[in-house]
């Protein structure tokens, strides 16, 4: 399929993010302290929320809004049915994202 938006702006966002990664990976080599690298992974994950949002306006703006400007019923309903998809897809990683918490109980002295 034809990419009729870019996404060239992000990059920087993304490079930034790919530093604080490194810089995650510096502090579990040094043994920090578990709640600063858990602090820094949390803001890790909002800004590649923050791409991920401007990535999907795009796409909402520009290849959704096109077809369905288009006279295609067929292209239409295609693009709904993606962004669908992709909502879906989206709502089953958060709910895995915050039940993966529960998978771990944690030992007390009272057990």
């Amino acid at each position: 399929m034809k990419q009729i938006t870019t996404h060239e702006e992000q990059l920087q966002f993304l490079r930034k993010i790919e530093g604080q990664v490194v810089g995650i990976q510096r502090m579990i080599e040094e043994k920090r302290y578990c709640v600063d690298i858990l602090m820094q992974i949390r803001s890790v994950i909002g800004a590649l929320r923050g791409v991920e949002g401007q990535i999907f306006k795009k796409h909402l703006d520009g290849c959704v809004a096109q077809a369905l400007k288009s006279k295609s019923e067929t292209e239409k309903q295609k693009k709904v049915d993606e962004v669908i998809e992709l909502l879906e897809k989206f709502r089953k990683e958060e709910f895995s994202c915050m039940t993966g918490l529960n998978l771990y109980k944690i030992k007390t002295s009272d057990e």
